[in-house]
């Protein structure tokens, strides 16, 4: 009885852990939302929400998570070499689907009172993204639709943005493109799969 007991609480186990990894890994195919979509469960219901919320649409969060992450929960800023080869210290404590920084996280945990979320889940993350960027368009009269303004407002921060830090950063505008071309194409894709990802049958309800 207590071998059989030990073999299953191994399946269980190892169970649990297939879960996990099925859970944290990312998408096979990043460049297509609906793609996204059909292999994780529960995350267009998720991107619904966090729309329904802070009016970001789904297709430029998704955009910015593309580019901050790739869909990696545990994404993290490359550590600085030091020499050249040496590992160093990372740039910032920036971690998570969102790269939030901990400070970003504990202003949106206390402006939400979402204080159990974590950067490292999808659905609180996108909630993030869409909460950061309907302050940026209360404070910065961005529209919601502009994923080129918003994500520069994203990574430079609300004060970054209005003494315009993003003007010195060739870079970064580039980025903020290449962002905001994303956001259209996803928004396109989502137009032809919206109406396949929405809930069917009764079950659905409870």
């Amino acid at each position: 009885m207590k071998s059989v007991n030990r073999s299953q609480y191994a399946i269980a186990a190892l169970a649990l852990l297939v879960m996990a990894g099925c859970a944290t890994s990312p998408p096979d195919d990043v460049d297509n939302v609906c793609d996204i979509f059909r292999e994780k469960s529960g995350w267009y219901g998720d991107a619904k929400d966090a729309r329904a919320r802070w009016g970001v649409p789904i297709s430029v969060s998704m955009a910015f998570m593309y580019q901050e992450s790739r869909f990696v929960a545990t994404a993290k800023p490359p550590r600085k070499k030091i020499f050249g080869v040496i590992p160093g210290p990372r740039p910032s404590d920036s971690y998570g689907y969102s790269q939030a920084k901990e400070s970003t996280w504990d202003w949106y945990q206390r402006s939400t009172g979402n204080y159990g979320a974590d950067r490292d889940d999808f659905g609180d993350a996108i909630d993030f993204i869409g909460w950061y960027n309907n302050v940026s368009n209360k404070e910065l009269g961005i529209s919601k639709q502009d994923a080129f303004r918003l994500y520069l407002a994203y990574h430079e921060g609300h004060g970054g943005y209005r003494k315009q830090s993003y003007r010195s950063k060739e870079w970064l505008v580039d980025v903020a493109r290449k962002v905001d071309r994303q956001a259209q194409r996803y928004n396109s894709q989502l137009q032809g799969c919206a109406e396949e990802l929405e809930p069917r049958g009764w079950f659905d309800w409870w």
